[in-house]
């Protein structure tokens, strides 16, 4: 509405569909009630896919008629894509595929519906909640609780670390390398990718700790979205642990009903690959994100097949196995993210290229950062507290029951904030303020 007030009328058009499809669907009975289900998930795919896809698809289909001379009759569009459309009409969809499918009764109340898909902590970048999860607590009457609001407060702060001094440090360096990739070596271009990967992680993952903590603070829980991803094994661990509410959303209402693995191993890798390429599209209207869903496929369904071979090798690696595989692992996801990464796949390509085969240069040819010492230093403290809390729970600093380490622990990440933050404008990783 910031942009275009009479974006309200999306998600106003999306809720009042979806509040009486879930109530119908719950009065009616046999294909009566799929018709309720199908109507449902028509109108809100079908403004997703006109706001975020229509060019994209319009694009395609130019290129296409191109190919035999053929001039495309369609229009192109110029359209502000709203902002968080894809997180809250993935939880719109699961409230009427859960009444559906008996899990969840329909909510009678038209404003608590409403604030089940416009409950603004997670509007914009989720978590993407199950209405069995949420939909109870919006009737529940809250108490302060100063437990829990600490925690809440303890939570956006960290949220606000991994956002203003981690992924907008690195977002410095990486802008300036995929900005004037032509001129950088493939050197800079590992690093800026290394760098992309953590800066997305750290974008998205922190978007997620100050939407869990501000509900918090008000008494609301929201599901966990991220869980040191970077500690992972293996790339199949990593989305056992990254940006979980839509992993497990792609599993529960695309992966199940394809069969999952129940129909045999071919048909549990198709659907691995299925799902994973949706997966893409939804991060992005693009091939290169399309890509970049069906390397990750490709890589999981690879680790399925050589999954024998791989145990045998772990062991073979004894104690330096939890290292190396942890290397590997983020070794794959920042190769698969210059697809992410990059606007084209010819960017892409010619980034992987000078990447693999080391192409020499500077590492700051281009547009030489002035401060590399702070990016290093940012990314060092993310993976020194992250490493921490997974390997050595027990060590607490702004959890310690001594007052003096807890706010000690305040000062310095407040401290740090403050000297090494990025408060400039374009913060929000889809657009530019």
């Amino acid at each position: 509405m910031y942009f275009l007030p009479i974006y309200i009328l999306i998600l106003g058009f999306t809720i009042v569909i979806d509040y009486f499809a879930g109530i119908y669907i719950a009065q009616s009975a046999g294909k009566k009630r799929k018709r309720w289900l199908v109507f449902s998930l028509a109108g809100n795919i079908s403004v997703l896919a006109f706001f975020k896809y229509y060019n994209f698809l319009n694009d395609n289909l130019t290129g296409l008629l191109g190919l035999v001379n053929q001039e495309n009759p369609v229009p192109y569009l110029h359209i502000l894509l709203p902002v968080g459309l894809s997180f809250h009409t993935f939880q719109a969809m699961s409230y009427t595929i859960e009444v559906y499918r008996g899990n969840q009764e329909p909510e009678k109340h038209f404003g608590i519906y409403a604030l089940y898909v416009m409950f603004y902590p997670q509007l914009v970048a989720g978590p993407i909640e199950r209405p069995q999860h949420i939909l109870h607590q919006f009737h529940e009457e809250k108490f302060f609780n100063y437990d829990r609001v600490a925690e809440g407060l303890r939570l956006m702060l960290w949220g606000f670390i991994k956002k203003l001094v981690v992924a907008d440090r690195l977002a410095i360096y990486t802008d300036a390398v995929y900005g004037n990739y032509a001129h950088h070596s493939g050197y800079s271009m590992i690093i800026a990718t290394f760098f992309f990967i953590f800066q997305i992680y750290c974008d998205f993952s922190a978007y997620s700790d100050i939407a869990i903590g501000s509900a918090k603070v008000m008494g609301y829980e929201l599901m966990t979205n991220f869980r040191r991803p970077f500690c992972a094994k293996s790339v199949q661990e990593v989305w056992q642990r990254w940006h979980i509410s839509l992993t497990t959303w792609f599993r529960d209402y695309l992966y199940f009903p394809l069969g999952g693995s129940k129909k045999g191993k071919l048909i549990q890798l198709r659907n691995m690959l299925i799902v994973f390429a949706i997966s893409g599209l939804w991060h992005g209207a693009g091939w290169t994100f399309v890509i970049w869903g069906l390397l990750n496929g490709v890589v999981l369904v690879v680790e399925q097949i050589l999954s024998p071979a791989l145990k045998t090798m772990h062991r073979f690696l004894g104690p330096l196995q939890h290292v190396v595989r942890i290397f590997f692992t983020i070794s794959i996801f920042v190769l698969m993210g210059v697809f992410f990464r990059s606007p084209n796949i010819e960017q892409a390509w010619t980034m992987l290229h000078k990447m693999l085969t080391l192409q020499p240069g500077s590492l700051f040819k281009g547009e030489p950062p002035s401060s590399f010492g702070y990016f290093v230093f940012a990314l060092v403290l993310l993976l020194t507290v992250e490493y921490v809390q997974e390997f050595y729970p027990g060590i607490q600093i702004i959890r310690s029951k001594n007052i003096v380490v807890r706010y000690t622990g305040y000062v310095l990440l407040l401290t740090i904030l403050l000297m090494v933050g990025v408060f400039n404008g374009g913060q929000f990783i889809y657009f530019q303020f």
